[in-house]
Protein backbone atom coordinates (compact mmCIF):
# COMPACT_ATOMS: atom_id res chain seq x y z
CA UNK A 1 0.00 0.00 0.00
CA UNK A 2 1.46 3.63 -1.01
CA UNK A 3 1.90 6.08 1.95
CA UNK A 4 4.09 8.35 0.14
CA UNK A 5 2.18 11.47 1.33
CA UNK A 6 4.55 14.18 0.61
CA UNK A 7 5.94 14.47 -2.64
CA UNK A 8 7.58 17.89 -3.23
CA UNK A 9 10.06 19.28 -1.05
CA UNK A 10 9.46 22.61 0.50
CA UNK A 11 11.13 25.24 -1.57
CA UNK A 12 9.89 23.10 -4.68
CA UNK A 13 6.11 23.61 -2.96
CA UNK A 14 6.80 27.41 -2.43
CA UNK A 15 7.77 28.06 -5.98
CA UNK A 16 4.81 26.22 -7.60
CA UNK A 17 2.17 27.85 -5.00
CA UNK A 18 3.34 31.22 -5.25
CA UNK A 19 2.02 32.30 -8.91
CA UNK A 20 -1.17 30.22 -8.52
CA UNK A 21 -2.22 32.08 -5.26
CA UNK A 22 -1.30 34.96 -6.77
CA UNK A 23 -3.49 34.13 -9.63
CA UNK A 24 -6.02 33.00 -7.17
CA UNK A 25 -5.80 35.96 -5.32
CA UNK A 26 -6.77 38.59 -8.46
CA UNK A 27 -9.48 36.12 -9.32
CA UNK A 28 -11.53 36.54 -5.76
CA UNK A 29 -10.38 40.30 -6.18
CA UNK A 30 -12.31 40.92 -9.36
CA UNK A 31 -15.42 38.22 -8.21
CA UNK A 32 -15.97 39.57 -4.64
CA UNK A 33 -16.08 43.05 -4.11
CA UNK A 34 -15.53 43.04 -0.26
CA UNK A 35 -12.37 40.82 -0.63
CA UNK A 36 -11.23 43.65 -2.93
CA UNK A 37 -11.87 46.68 -0.63
CA UNK A 38 -10.41 44.70 1.95
CA UNK A 39 -7.31 43.91 0.07
CA UNK A 40 -6.92 48.03 -1.18
CA UNK A 41 -7.13 48.65 2.69
CA UNK A 42 -4.48 46.60 3.67
CA UNK A 43 -1.84 47.75 0.91
CA UNK A 44 -2.53 45.40 -1.28
CA UNK A 45 -3.22 47.23 -4.19
CA UNK A 46 -3.39 45.61 -7.97
CA UNK A 47 0.08 46.45 -8.79
CA UNK A 48 1.91 44.64 -5.77
CA UNK A 49 4.27 42.11 -6.54
CA UNK A 50 5.04 39.48 -4.34
CA UNK A 51 8.19 37.07 -3.83
CA UNK A 52 7.60 34.91 -1.61
CA UNK A 53 4.43 33.55 0.31
CA UNK A 54 5.05 34.80 3.21
CA UNK A 55 3.80 38.64 1.63
CA UNK A 56 0.44 37.34 0.41
CA UNK A 57 -2.05 38.87 2.51
CA UNK A 58 -4.21 36.83 4.81
CA UNK A 59 -7.75 37.01 5.82
CA UNK A 60 -8.93 36.29 9.48
CA UNK A 61 -10.68 33.18 9.43
CA UNK A 62 -13.36 34.96 11.81
CA UNK A 63 -14.43 36.89 9.07
CA UNK A 64 -16.79 34.19 7.68
CA UNK A 65 -18.71 34.08 10.66
CA UNK A 66 -19.43 38.15 10.38
CA UNK A 67 -19.64 38.95 6.25
CA UNK A 68 -20.96 36.96 3.63
CA UNK A 69 -17.86 36.89 1.52
CA UNK A 70 -18.90 35.07 -1.96
CA UNK A 71 -16.96 34.93 -5.30
CA UNK A 72 -19.31 33.06 -7.11
CA UNK A 73 -22.75 34.02 -9.32
CA UNK A 74 -23.48 30.53 -10.51
CA UNK A 75 -26.87 29.28 -9.04
CA UNK A 76 -27.60 26.98 -7.08
CA UNK A 77 -24.80 28.56 -4.30
CA UNK A 78 -24.79 26.02 -1.14
CA UNK A 79 -23.87 27.54 2.54
CA UNK A 80 -21.46 25.30 4.43
CA UNK A 81 -21.15 25.90 8.01
CA UNK A 82 -18.30 25.05 10.90
CA UNK A 83 -19.47 23.90 13.92
CA UNK A 84 -18.34 26.65 16.77
CA UNK A 85 -19.70 25.13 20.04
CA UNK A 86 -20.27 28.63 22.00
CA UNK A 87 -22.82 30.16 19.89
CA UNK A 88 -21.15 32.99 18.61
CA UNK A 89 -21.82 31.48 15.46
CA UNK A 90 -20.96 29.60 12.97
CA UNK A 91 -18.76 30.34 9.67
CA UNK A 92 -21.09 30.39 6.21
CA UNK A 93 -18.95 29.03 3.27
CA UNK A 94 -20.41 29.39 -0.26
CA UNK A 95 -19.81 26.57 -2.49
CA UNK A 96 -21.32 25.87 -6.46
CA UNK A 97 -21.03 23.17 -8.01
CA UNK A 98 -17.80 23.52 -9.42
CA UNK A 99 -16.17 24.73 -6.46
CA UNK A 100 -17.72 21.89 -4.24
CA UNK A 101 -16.27 19.23 -6.97
CA UNK A 102 -13.16 20.98 -6.93
CA UNK A 103 -13.16 19.94 -3.34
CA UNK A 104 -14.01 16.73 -3.59
CA UNK A 105 -10.76 16.34 -6.01
CA UNK A 106 -8.44 17.62 -4.00
CA UNK A 107 -9.13 15.55 -0.96
CA UNK A 108 -9.31 12.57 -2.82
CA UNK A 109 -6.28 13.10 -4.70
CA UNK A 110 -4.52 13.89 -1.16
CA UNK A 111 -6.00 10.63 0.92
CA UNK A 112 -5.34 8.68 -2.56
CA UNK A 113 -1.62 9.80 -2.28
CA UNK A 114 -1.71 8.41 1.44
CA UNK A 115 -3.65 4.69 0.98
CA UNK A 116 -3.55 4.02 -2.68
CA UNK A 117 -5.50 4.13 -5.48
CA UNK A 118 -7.06 1.47 -4.62
CA UNK A 119 -10.81 1.99 -3.08
CA UNK A 120 -10.96 0.14 0.16
CA UNK A 121 -13.89 -1.03 2.73
CA UNK A 122 -14.68 1.70 4.79
CA UNK A 123 -15.90 1.46 8.71
CA UNK A 124 -17.04 4.81 9.21
CA UNK A 125 -17.13 5.69 13.49
CA UNK A 126 -20.42 7.78 12.99
CA UNK A 127 -24.32 7.24 13.09
CA UNK A 128 -25.85 7.06 9.42
CA UNK A 129 -27.48 11.02 10.22
CA UNK A 130 -23.86 12.30 9.95
CA UNK A 131 -24.52 12.23 5.85
CA UNK A 132 -28.39 12.23 5.87
CA UNK A 133 -29.11 14.67 8.00
CA UNK A 134 -25.80 17.15 8.16
CA UNK A 135 -25.11 17.30 4.56
CA UNK A 136 -23.97 20.68 4.99
CA UNK A 137 -21.78 20.98 7.93
CA UNK A 138 -18.34 20.69 7.94
CA UNK A 139 -18.80 16.94 10.05
CA UNK A 140 -21.11 15.65 7.11
CA UNK A 141 -18.88 17.52 4.42
CA UNK A 142 -15.83 15.11 5.76
CA UNK A 143 -17.85 12.20 6.14
CA UNK A 144 -19.06 12.21 2.67
CA UNK A 145 -15.21 13.24 1.53
CA UNK A 146 -13.84 9.88 3.23
CA UNK A 147 -16.65 8.08 1.55
CA UNK A 148 -15.41 8.92 -2.22
CA UNK A 149 -12.01 6.91 -1.64
CA UNK A 150 -13.96 4.42 0.58
CA UNK A 151 -16.28 1.44 -0.74
CA UNK A 152 -19.13 -0.61 1.03
CA UNK A 153 -19.36 1.87 3.78
CA UNK A 154 -20.57 0.94 7.11
CA UNK A 155 -21.52 2.70 10.05
CA UNK A 156 -20.14 1.61 13.42
CA UNK A 157 -22.15 3.66 15.09
CA UNK A 158 -26.30 3.85 16.13
CA UNK A 159 -28.14 7.25 16.06
CA UNK A 160 -27.32 7.63 19.50
CA UNK A 161 -23.37 7.46 19.09
CA UNK A 162 -23.34 3.83 20.68
CA UNK A 163 -21.13 1.02 19.63
CA UNK A 164 -23.03 -0.77 16.62
CA UNK A 165 -21.59 -4.20 18.45
CA UNK A 166 -23.14 -6.66 15.10
CA UNK A 167 -22.08 -3.99 12.25
CA UNK A 168 -18.44 -3.33 13.67
CA UNK A 169 -18.37 -7.60 14.09
CA UNK A 170 -19.38 -8.21 10.70
CA UNK A 171 -17.40 -5.82 9.23
CA UNK A 172 -13.92 -7.04 10.73
CA UNK A 173 -15.14 -10.77 10.13
CA UNK A 174 -15.96 -9.69 6.37
CA UNK A 175 -12.77 -8.05 5.66
CA UNK A 176 -10.05 -10.56 8.13
CA UNK A 177 -6.27 -10.51 6.76
CA UNK A 178 -7.05 -7.82 3.80
CA UNK A 179 -6.70 -4.08 4.09
CA UNK A 180 -9.47 -2.14 5.19
CA UNK A 181 -9.89 2.08 5.73
CA UNK A 182 -11.43 3.32 8.98
CA UNK A 183 -12.78 7.39 9.42
CA UNK A 184 -14.02 8.71 12.40
CA UNK A 185 -13.75 12.28 14.51
CA UNK A 186 -11.05 11.64 17.16
CA UNK A 187 -13.50 11.86 20.18
CA UNK A 188 -15.58 9.21 18.92
CA UNK A 189 -12.62 6.42 17.13
CA UNK A 190 -11.52 6.49 20.76
CA UNK A 191 -13.84 6.93 23.48
CA UNK A 192 -16.73 4.48 21.63
CA UNK A 193 -14.68 2.41 18.86
CA UNK A 194 -11.19 2.13 20.60
CA UNK A 195 -13.06 0.42 23.78
CA UNK A 196 -14.98 -1.79 21.92
CA UNK A 197 -12.14 -3.02 19.89
CA UNK A 198 -9.86 -3.44 22.71
CA UNK A 199 -12.61 -5.63 24.88
CA UNK A 200 -13.11 -7.61 22.11
CA UNK A 201 -9.25 -8.13 21.01
CA UNK A 202 -9.61 -7.58 17.29
CA UNK A 203 -6.98 -7.24 15.31
CA UNK A 204 -6.84 -3.71 13.00
CA UNK A 205 -3.43 -4.55 11.62
CA UNK A 206 -4.30 -4.56 8.19
CA UNK A 207 -6.36 -1.11 9.00
CA UNK A 208 -5.83 2.57 8.64
CA UNK A 209 -7.12 4.76 10.84
CA UNK A 210 -7.55 8.24 9.90
CA UNK A 211 -9.47 10.58 12.21
CA UNK A 212 -9.42 14.10 13.01
CA UNK A 213 -10.60 17.12 15.77
CA UNK A 214 -11.47 16.07 18.95
CA UNK A 215 -8.06 16.88 20.77
CA UNK A 216 -9.13 19.27 23.61
CA UNK A 217 -11.73 16.58 25.25
CA UNK A 218 -9.14 14.14 25.32
CA UNK A 219 -6.93 16.15 27.04
CA UNK A 220 -8.99 16.76 28.95
CA UNK A 221 -8.56 13.29 29.65
CA UNK A 222 -5.26 13.02 29.84
CA UNK A 223 -5.22 11.24 25.92
CA UNK A 224 -2.16 12.59 24.06
CA UNK A 225 -1.65 11.85 20.72
CA UNK A 226 1.00 9.21 21.32
CA UNK A 227 -1.33 7.63 23.92
CA UNK A 228 -3.71 7.46 21.29
CA UNK A 229 -1.54 6.04 18.77
CA UNK A 230 -0.01 3.61 21.51
CA UNK A 231 -3.55 2.16 22.59
CA UNK A 232 -4.09 1.25 19.29
CA UNK A 233 -1.10 -0.38 18.45
CA UNK A 234 -0.69 -2.41 21.74
CA UNK A 235 -3.96 -3.66 22.25
CA UNK A 236 -5.13 -3.98 18.21
CA UNK A 237 -1.84 -3.90 16.20
CA UNK A 238 -3.14 -1.02 13.82
CA UNK A 239 0.08 1.02 12.72
CA UNK A 240 -1.11 2.96 10.37
CA UNK A 241 -2.65 5.53 11.92
CA UNK A 242 -3.17 9.68 11.07
CA UNK A 243 -4.49 12.37 12.57
CA UNK A 244 -5.59 14.98 9.90
CA UNK A 245 -6.24 19.04 10.08
CA UNK A 246 -8.65 20.86 8.06
CA UNK A 247 -11.39 23.46 8.44
CA UNK A 248 -14.15 24.39 6.48
CA UNK A 249 -13.26 27.32 5.25
CA UNK A 250 -11.07 25.20 3.18
CA UNK A 251 -12.91 22.57 2.31
CA UNK A 252 -10.73 19.44 0.62
CA UNK A 253 -7.68 20.47 1.97
CA UNK A 254 -5.94 18.75 4.79
CA UNK A 255 -2.67 18.63 6.23
CA UNK A 256 -1.96 14.71 7.32
CA UNK A 257 0.29 13.92 10.21
CA UNK A 258 2.51 10.94 9.51
CA UNK A 259 2.31 7.46 10.73
CA UNK A 260 5.53 7.76 13.47
CA UNK A 261 3.66 11.05 14.62
CA UNK A 262 6.69 13.47 13.45
CA UNK A 263 4.29 16.20 12.61
CA UNK A 264 1.59 16.95 10.14
CA UNK A 265 2.48 17.68 6.47
CA UNK A 266 1.15 19.66 3.68
CA UNK A 267 -0.56 18.21 0.38
CA UNK A 268 0.88 19.74 -2.56
CA UNK A 269 -1.69 22.06 -3.39
CA UNK A 270 -1.51 24.08 -0.03
CA UNK A 271 1.19 24.98 2.83
CA UNK A 272 1.33 26.46 6.38
CA UNK A 273 2.92 29.86 7.77
CA UNK A 274 3.50 29.82 11.64
CA UNK A 275 2.97 33.52 12.16
CA UNK A 276 4.62 35.35 15.72
CA UNK A 277 1.74 36.99 17.22
CA UNK A 278 3.76 40.22 18.01
CA UNK A 279 5.55 40.84 14.90
CA UNK A 280 3.36 39.06 12.55
CA UNK A 281 6.39 37.51 10.89
CA UNK A 282 7.28 34.20 9.68
CA UNK A 283 7.89 32.35 13.48
CA UNK A 284 11.26 30.49 13.45
CA UNK A 285 10.78 26.52 13.39
CA UNK A 286 10.05 25.31 17.16
CA UNK A 287 8.54 28.78 18.28
CA UNK A 288 4.96 28.62 18.78
CA UNK A 289 2.78 31.29 16.68
CA UNK A 290 -0.36 31.65 14.78
CA UNK A 291 -1.13 29.16 12.21
CA UNK A 292 -1.78 30.51 8.53
CA UNK A 293 -2.96 28.22 5.91
CA UNK A 294 -2.67 28.36 2.01
CA UNK A 295 -4.80 26.72 -0.13
CA UNK A 296 -5.74 26.66 -3.74
CA UNK A 297 -8.36 24.94 -3.31
CA UNK A 298 -11.19 27.81 -2.90
CA UNK A 299 -13.47 28.85 -6.15
CA UNK A 300 -16.33 30.21 -4.74
CA UNK A 301 -15.41 32.49 -1.22
CA UNK A 302 -11.61 34.17 -0.37
CA UNK A 303 -10.80 31.50 1.42
CA UNK A 304 -7.68 30.71 -0.37
CA UNK A 305 -5.35 32.63 2.22
CA UNK A 306 -6.38 32.47 5.86
CA UNK A 307 -5.11 33.43 9.06
CA UNK A 308 -6.37 30.65 11.79
CA UNK A 309 -7.44 31.15 15.47
CA UNK A 310 -4.94 28.06 16.42
CA UNK A 311 -1.83 27.78 17.59
CA UNK A 312 0.90 26.13 16.26
CA UNK A 313 4.31 25.68 15.37
CA UNK A 314 6.88 24.94 12.62
CA UNK A 315 8.46 20.71 13.75
CA UNK A 316 11.18 20.86 10.41
CA UNK A 317 11.72 21.00 6.94
CA UNK A 318 12.40 18.55 4.65
CA UNK A 319 13.79 16.70 7.45
CA UNK A 320 10.63 14.06 8.50
CA UNK A 321 9.20 10.85 7.48
CA UNK A 322 7.97 12.86 4.66
CA UNK A 323 9.20 16.06 2.29
CA UNK A 324 8.33 19.32 3.08
CA UNK A 325 7.08 21.45 5.73
CA UNK A 326 5.72 19.24 8.94
CA UNK A 327 4.07 21.04 11.76
CA UNK A 328 2.02 20.61 14.71
CA UNK A 329 -1.09 22.39 16.05
CA UNK A 330 -0.93 23.27 19.81
CA UNK A 331 -4.35 24.33 20.41
CA UNK A 332 -6.89 27.57 20.27
CA UNK A 333 -5.91 31.08 20.26
CA UNK A 334 -6.79 32.27 24.16
CA UNK A 335 -10.48 33.41 23.73
CA UNK A 336 -10.67 32.04 20.54
CA UNK A 337 -14.00 30.00 20.32
CA UNK A 338 -13.83 26.26 20.52
CA UNK A 339 -14.79 24.84 17.12
CA UNK A 340 -14.66 21.51 15.42
CA UNK A 341 -17.16 19.13 14.54
CA UNK A 342 -15.79 16.54 17.38
CA UNK A 343 -15.97 18.52 20.07
CA UNK A 344 -19.40 19.75 19.34
CA UNK A 345 -20.48 15.86 19.62
CA UNK A 346 -18.05 15.79 22.63
CA UNK A 347 -20.29 18.20 24.67
CA UNK A 348 -23.29 16.25 23.22
CA UNK A 349 -22.45 12.98 24.37
CA UNK A 350 -20.67 13.00 27.75
CA UNK A 351 -22.35 14.23 31.00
Amino acid sequence: MSMNFARRTAQASSDLLLPQLTALMAYHRQACPAYARVLEATGHPRTRRYQQLAELPWLPVRLFKEHALVSTAADPVTTLTSSGTTGAGASRIALDREAAERQRHMLIATLVNLVGPQRLPLLIIDAPSAVRQQRATIRGATVLGVMNIGRDPVFALDEDLEVNAVAIDHFLQRHAGSDFLIFGFTFLVWSRFYSYVRSRAADLSHAVLLHTGGWKKLADQAVTAEVFRGGFREHTGLTRCHNFYGMVEQGGTIHVESASGDGLYCPDHADVIIRDPLTWQEAAIGTLGVIEVLSTTPRAHPGHILLTEDLGMLLGVDDGEWPGKRFAVAGRLPKAEPRGCSDTLAQGVVS
